[in-house]
């Protein structure tokens, strides 16, 4: 009766568990949400001031490709990186997943292949599946914090039906950030094999202690083959004000993109009017206040979960997550147990198991994906609830 791609949809790791919350919920337990990446900072007040000094007396359509101060305010913040985008290289979405979403429906046909640095978003899974993408994981590896292997391994993976690589920096769920040499050699691949580059940078602004990257939209050898997708989802806190962005060089494929912002019709009118003003108004004291807020609560559960027996990780250089291996056998079993049978001082942890975030499930089955959006003392009970919750799970 339905789509066999529809049928081929995964449920989210990020929310699978949502469940098993249930019993917990219902025993009037706290649950700690390690498991999303939703920002707890205050969106910024000239969002909502925009938004009130609204003065029209109907919310009208936008235009298709965005609001035009909007797609000014982003211009302008992409030329204080020197990296200049006119307009009409510049396309409004419906957050970074419709941007996502479109870019993949105007380069692909079911069958084709995208290179993927694993473990990756998982909710990138669901676009493959519904377009027909066959994944092709590049392997990293835990130990060595999720780098790229060498361009003669990546170029290995390398088909006739090969359109894209795609990958999210810095990284989510790994916080890993490429380095500016990681990101040149990707685009010597790009170039040299003629395949789009498709740079996830809606974390761009969350990276730690000084580490050398930059915008793939710096490459200006290679303009018509880098897509940018970018967001203000993480940036300012507005998750719930879905403002993507697309930025391409190359005319046919944004004529091609605009063409599905066309049949969308619109994003929401009042969302641009906020984004604009946060763009506008926001500088660099304010990514720079966010960016050591975050830090600190990278630093906090670095130190705290290091000190837990039988727990690895490494130290994240970018985003707010992180990919913990813990001293069981299978990740997803214990957040479970967590959940429904294990509270400490009244609260549990919902974590995000790191298979779902892997092409070769295999890979993560000891591992969790956590958030540290939260504040420090949500975060040091969540890591004495999990230092707990090991114990008595491994001594059942």
């Amino acid at each position: 009766m339905f789509s066999k791609n529809i049928q081929n949809l995964k449920t989210s790791p990020v929310r699978e568990l949502i469940p098993y919350s249930k019993k917990s919920k219902d025993a009037g337990i706290d649950i700690i949400h390690l498991n999303i990446g939703q920002p707890d900072l205050e969106t910024p007040k000239e969002f909502f001031e925009a938004i009130e000094s609204f003065g029209e007396k109907t919310i009208a359509y936008s235009d298709s490709s965005g609001q035009k101060e909007l797609i000014e305010s982003i211009k302008k913040y992409y030329q204080k990186m020197n990296i200049n985008y006119e307009n009409d290289e510049i396309l409004i979405t419906a957050g970074g997943s419709e941007a996502l979403l479109f870019t993949l429906m105007t380069l692909f046909n079911a069958g084709e292949e995208v290179l993927i640095p694993e473990p990756y978003y998982a909710n990138y899974n669901s676009f493959f599946a519904m377009l027909g993408i066959k994944v092709v994981g590049i392997p990293t590896k835990f130990e060595d914090n999720f780098k790229l292997p060498s361009k003669e391994v990546i170029e290995s993976l390398i088909t006739e039906k090969t359109k894209a690589i795609m990958f999210s920096n810095p990284g989510n769920p790994t916080g890993a950030v490429y380095s500016r040499d990681e990101l040149l050699m990707l685009n010597e691949i790009s170039k040299e094999k003629n395949i789009f580059m498709i740079s996830d940078e809606v974390y761009r602004e969350f990276i730690y202690d000084g580490k050398d990257t930059v915008s793939c939209g710096t490459f200006i050898d290679n303009q018509e083959r880098i897509i940018i997708i970018d967001s203000i989802s993480k940036r300012f806190s507005t998750c719930g004000a879905r403002v993507g962005t697309i930025l391409n060089k190359n005319k046919d494929f944004m004529g091609y993109i605009l063409k599905l912002c066309q049949s969308r019709l619109a994003i929401s009118t009042l969302d641009m009017i906020g984004a604009e003003a946060l763009y506008r108004c926001l500088d660099e004291k304010y990514y720079q206040s966010v960016n050591r807020k975050y830090m600190e609560r990278r630093d906090f559960l670095f130190e705290g979960l290091k000190k837990i027996d039988g727990v690895v990780l490494n130290k994240p250089e970018g985003a707010f997550y992180c990919i913990i291996e813990l001293p069981v056998e299978d990740a997803t079993d214990f957040s479970k147990w967590l959940l429904g049978e294990f509270s400490y001082e009244g609260s549990t942890v919902m974590l995000a198991p790191a298979k779902g975030f892997y092409q070769r499930e295999e890979l993560g089955l000891n591992k969790v994906r956590i958030s540290y959006a939260l504040e420090l003392d949500r975060l040091e009970k969540a890591i004495k609830t999990i230092e707990l919750g090991l114990k008595k799970y491994n001594n059942r």
